[in-house]
């Protein structure tokens, strides 16, 4: 479906100048289609001006994106909103800025897209413009980023690909982060410091209670954690190795279980589901220090003192809009394997085993994730328009998705497993 041509532009990146923003402009430039209108926006002119001249360097014979100056007050993004068919935000924290951006999309019917990582906001997001986003035809997703998309789709590529060859549910994914090599920005610094200020513990809980963004209630009979699992943070799959905590696993949980709910629950994922994820360690004992390590850090961010201290020493590693440089990114990667297992009432149900891989700087790929994420709403048929849009999640942009970033140059694997 093409965009509508009634507006001014097709996009319109709002964060252009912020660390991610700048990644994002840089892979619309180089990658996605010339004949797309769009603009970069943001505060300052002076500085937005600068970047597109940067652009130019990229991609000398592209016509450059239109400058649009704006506040992140209700009525200034309202207006903004209604120049695009869709808005790419950057702006984080985003409990703290862009609110205000939800509610005016939301309320005009222009598609979002965030890559945002905190499950209270979203949780809060939902609570407020979800039902208006619908009524409007607004596709709302955020966590198109690192958080959530490899997770989220992995696990529907899984979850689909069981459904089609045994006609069953899955039981359970299991999803560990088998590599990362990457330095946190300055935003993310920022956010995971001081969002333990803005919300209360009990809203945290409530955000965080298991299926509590999905939006029927979770399955009755949950699958059993291990108990030394629960007690030393361990588990032991194969194919995937040791594992233990992974300290950003909850907004992907949250995530695939609103993906879970949003397709039917028992219709499609099944009425068994469960999704885990952990992270890959050498052996058992680093595992439980790391565990260990990750439950004292957020039991002492709690105490406002404390987390002040954090938030300094976060600081002066990187300030907001800051992060590594473009050398130092391009040896980062990240890769995320998972496996599922097939609701089968048999000694030894089949499973199914799936890789999301990305050499290169992780802030470039969630550029990557803003952009292509972007051109399939614009260009694609997409689950999300038969949706008719609300807040969603990045699964429901399906197999339009994953062929976009795997031609990007993302490795997006999934095969059936031997029997065993």
């Amino acid at each position: 479906m093409a965009p509508s041509r009634s507006k001014p532009y097709d996009i319109i990146l709002l964060g252009a100048t912020g660390y991610t923003g700048r990644f994002c402009a840089g892979h619309i430039t180089s990658s996605l289609p010339t004949d797309l209108k769009w603009a970069v926006a943001g505060r300052s002119h002076e500085r937005l001006s600068a970047l597109v001249e940067e652009l130019k360097s990229i991609n000398p014979d592209r016509a450059q994106p239109a400058i649009e100056t704006t506040t992140l007050s209700l009525d200034s993004v309202k207006a903004l909103a209604h120049k695009t068919c869709l808005v790419l935000n950057t702006v984080g924290p985003y409990y703290r800025y862009s609110s205000p951006v939800v509610q005016a999309c939301a309320e005009t019917g222009t598609h979002y897209l965030d890559v945002t990582g905190e499950t209270p906001w979203v949780y809060e997001m939902i609570q407020k413009h979800h039902d208006t986003a619908k009524a409007n035809g607004a596709i709302i997703i955020p966590e198109i980023g690192l958080e959530s998309s490899p997770s989220d789709l992995l696990t529907w590529l899984l979850v689909t690909l069981i459904r089609d060859r045994f006609s069953v549910g899955t039981k359970e994914v299991v999803a560990s982060v088998h590599e990362i090599k990457s330095q946190p920005s300055g935003g993310t610094l920022a956010t995971a410091t001081s969002i333990l200020g803005h919300y209360s513990l009990s809203e945290f809980a409530k955000s965080s209670a298991p299926w509590a963004l999905s939006p029927i209630p979770g399955p009755k009979s949950p699958h059993v954690v291990p108990f030394v699992t629960r007690l030393l943070g361990v588990r032991k799959v194969q194919h995937l190795g040791t594992l233990t905590t992974s300290m950003g696993a909850g907004p992907n949980v949250a995530t695939v279980q609103r993906t879970w709910g949003l397709l039917g629950g028992s219709k499609g994922y099944g009425s068994n589901f469960q999704y885990h994820e952990y992270m890959r360690v050498k052996n058992s004992l680093a595992g439980a220090i790391i565990h260990g390590a990750i439950g004292f850090f957020f039991m002492a961010i709690i105490i406002p003192p404390v987390r002040w201290l954090i938030q300094m020493a976060a600081h002066n590693f990187y300030a907001p809009g800051q992060g590594a440089s473009r050398e130092e990114t391009a040896k980062e990667s990240f890769e995320l394997r998972a496996i599922a297992e097939a609701d089968q009432d048999i000694p030894k149900p089949r499973k199914a085993m799936a890789k999301f891989r990305h050499d290169g700087g992780i802030y470039h790929l969630t550029g990557i994730f803003l952009a292509e994420a972007a051109m399939v709403i614009l260009r694609d048929d997409a689950l999300a328009k038969k949706l008719g849009g609300g807040l969603l999640t990045p699964a429901m942009l399906g197999q339009s998705f994953i062929d976009r970033l795997r031609n990007a140059g993302v490795t997006i694997e999934c095969r059936l497993m031997p029997e065993e």
